[in-house]
């Protein structure tokens, strides 16, 4: 078995040492993370902000829907209310996904932040499972609204600041490569289209329509937090269960393009995107020497690094050709 590491440029072989806890540079930092990670730290900051940002727009949600008895506005408060339970969640994911490789946890601890992201989808079917009650018991005991200009001010101001953590948290995720990240902003997102529904709904029975549609909006509030839920679920559980994250026939053609390599089977890929691993059999000429197949495996991991993602791992095994 023949393998490769692939870090952040090329380096010679001997620019590693080998612990039980896993590979090193020759800095003395772990390839795979057990130095201080700038990323994780920053994923930490980033989530304290959304925090304290999700939860002021919760409670000015909550407390401006029970002046004015709207159940949409209410419920989109206790959405918002579980963005900021979402950001602890992640909080939590992060300091377990941030802990080094140890010799018990070869590949390190980042599925932890795919633990919380399911966690989240979770907590998210049964918010909107109770949305839905709500609004089946407001249909029966409807309440007459109370809609006054300082209501209108809170959702614009709030669907403004839900879009800039949106966007924020978003892109801040793809930079940072973090999954915790995209999920949350994933469930921020459906805040837009809630509070958007939510100002269509006041605006609807300030124009004289029926106060009836107050909980069918909530039902519409309750459909956006079943998507979101879903969404987070079948992201991170196609993580979780190793699904193949990249195509098979991609990674042939680049291995096929050296003339060395003859032939190429069980192609495997797993992972995320700053933890990419791929594996496979390579059938080259059985006269090749053990140093020219150990440079045309280094050509190999370059080759799939610079076309495909800089955060492979590569492991080769190399059999015999025989026509």
């Amino acid at each position: 078995m023949c393998r490769a590491l692939i870090g952040s440029r090329k380096q010679n072989l001997w620019d590693y040492k080998y612990s039980f806890t896993g590979f090193y540079n020759s800095e003395g930092c772990h390839i795979r993370g057990s130095c201080v990670n700038s990323d994780f730290k920053k994923v930490k900051q980033i989530l304290l902000i959304i925090l304290f940002t999700n939860l002021l727009v919760a409670v000015l949600k909550i407390i401006m829907g029970s002046i004015i008895n709207s159940t949409s506005m209410v419920a989109d408060g206790f959405h918002s209310l579980t963005d900021g339970s979402s950001n602890i969640i992640g909080l939590i994911g992060i300091y377990f996904a941030s802990k080094p490789v140890d010799e018990e946890h070869p590949y390190g601890h980042k599925k932890f932040e795919i633990l919380a992201g399911l966690f989240i989808s979770v907590m998210l079917f049964l918010i909107g499972g109770k949305v839905v009650l709500e609004a089946i018991n407001r249909l029966f005991n409807p309440i007459m609204l109370d809609i006054t200009l300082e209501s209108l001010i809170v959702i614009l101001l709030t669907l403004f600041i839900n879009i800039i953590v949106c966007l924020f948290e978003y892109r801040s995720g793809k930079k940072l490569n973090s999954q915790i990240l995209i999920s949350d902003s994933m469930h921020t997102r459906s805040d837009i289209y809630v509070s958007l529904g939510v100002l269509i709904s006041i605006l609807c029975i300030k124009l004289g329509l029926p106060s009836i549609i107050d909980p069918i909006v909530s039902f519409v509030v309750a459909g956006f937090i079943f998507h979101a839920a879903y969404e987070i679920f079948i992201y991170n559980s196609s993580i979780l269960v190793d699904r193949a994250v990249i195509d098979t026939e991609t990674i042939r053609n680049i291995v096929l393009s050296f003339e060395e390599v003859k032939d190429i089977h069980k192609i495997r890929s797993r992972g995320i995107e700053n933890d990419l691993y791929i594996d496979m059999h390579i059938m080259i000429e059985p006269n090749i020497s053990v140093e020219a197949s150990h440079q045309l495996i280094h050509s190999i991991e370059e080759k799939i690094r610079q076309d495909i993602n800089s955060n492979v791992q590569l492991i080769a095994h190399l059999e015999p050709y025989n026509e």
